[in-house]
């Protein structure tokens, strides 16, 4: 749940702004659409697949994965194989 307390001398379009991204940030927005309409299951399924393969892809690029990724694996293979 997003709380903010706003000082006496914070302009209140400043907060308005600090607290919009504060529950962007939180999602609550997002969790809101979605509850106020059915979603159907397999809609669900896709896209938390698709959230799921861009977490991947965004941990490949930045090298955090835990996953050996594909080009890494096919050295090890052919490392035995080769007289690299």
């Amino acid at each position: 749940m997003a709380k903010m307390q706003i000082t006496s001398d914070e302009n209140i379009r400043e907060a308005l702004r600090r607290f919009k991204k504060m529950c962007d940030k939180e999602g609550i927005i997002n969790q809101a659409k979605r509850i106020a309409y059915f979603e159907k299951p397999s809609e669900k399924k896709r896209r938390e697949e698709s959230r799921r393969i861009k977490n991947i892809k965004r941990s490949q690029k930045l090298g955090i994965s835990g996953l050996a990724s594909p080009a890494r694996s096919q050295k090890s293979t052919y490392s035995k194989y080769s007289s690299f």
